[in-house]
């Protein structure tokens, strides 16, 4: 692709809200501090909706017919990125912008990532910044069985790994492992080095050995049939987080990748109290390990 990627993103955006592809983002928020870490909770109506338009069956239909990323909605497809992805606008997003980095070819939501997973991420976060995000499998939030990523860009309110950096170690060398004494389910940070201005290839890199050393430190290894436990994924700002997952949702309320980024999306407004009353670092916990 030739020019900005963000250039290209807005134009898609802005027709596929006026053609209704696109459904708008509604949303109400609160903040809750917990240990010092702030966080954003969103009541996001929009996502019941998403939820009316699921195929019931667990992780989204196997059947490439049912696939909304195998022949993505043209109203929706900003265009190929690299050889093996395309990137196209979240039909649901939960912010201006939110991007889905899909396979071209199907291959399963659990199957590892590879280097190109990460260098699709790192050709959009070396214009943009912001933060990459995986959901591996549905007990990981994922909804769709058909590997992807996502991206959001930083924005007020917008997931972020940010504000764990005044628990991790300062002079962390690239490829170091920290934990967050504030998290209390099974969790690596790995520093990397991505974002804005980082060469695409130098990116990739670094973010599939962080990857790679995540997966070891915290026991995630295939299946027989070549699948990862189920996990959660985060990049962005210097380090790449992994959770391994043990359910899906707490009480309730589903929880994927963006929410261990401080910002937890809920489906009813009432839902806001649950989280209240417990705190976003319990809710967070009871779907970890």
């Amino acid at each position: 692709m030739t020019g900005s990627w963000m250039e290209a993103v807005d134009a898609r955006s802005a027709s596929a809200r006026a053609s209704g592809a696109l459904q708008p983002v509604q949303a109400e928020q609160t903040e809750i501090e917990d240990a010092g870490l702030r966080f954003i909770v969103r009541w996001v109506s929009s996502l019941a909706a998403k939820d009316a338009t699921k195929v019931a069956i667990p992780g989204g239909p196997r059947d490439p017919n049912f696939n909304p990323f195998l022949n993505p909605d043209p109203e929706l497809t900003v265009g190929p990125l690299g050889d093996a992805h395309v990137a196209i606008l979240n039909k649901f997003p939960l912010c201006d912008r939110h991007l889905v980095l899909a396979r071209r070819e199907f291959e399963e939501q659990l199957v590892p990532l590879a280097q190109a997973d990460f260098a699709a991420l790192a050709t959009i976060m070396a214009e943009a910044g912001g933060i990459g995000l995986f959901n591996g499998g549905t007990a990981a939030g994922a909804s769709q069985r058909h590997k992807h990523v996502q991206w959001l860009p930083e924005a007020e309110g917008n997931a972020s790994l940010r504000p764990f950096a005044a628990g991790l170690p300062g002079g962390l060398p690239e490829q170091g492992v920290a934990r967050h004494p504030a998290l209390a389910m099974q969790h690596a940070f790995v520093r990397v080095r991505c974002g804005q201005g980082v060469p695409v290839e130098t990116a990739a890199e670094s973010l599939y050995a962080a990857y790679l050393t995540a997966c070891g430190e915290l026991g995630l290894r295939p299946d027989s049939d070549g699948l990862l436990p189920p996990c959660n994924l985060l990049a962005g700002d210097g380090w790449l987080l992994m959770v391994p997952r043990s359910q899906e949702c707490f009480e309730g309320i589903p929880m994927s990748a963006v929410c261990f980024g401080g910002t937890l999306y809920t489906r009813q407004p009432e839902q806001i109290e649950s989280i209240r009353r417990v705190g976003p670092l319990r809710a967070l916990a009871a779907v970890g390990y």
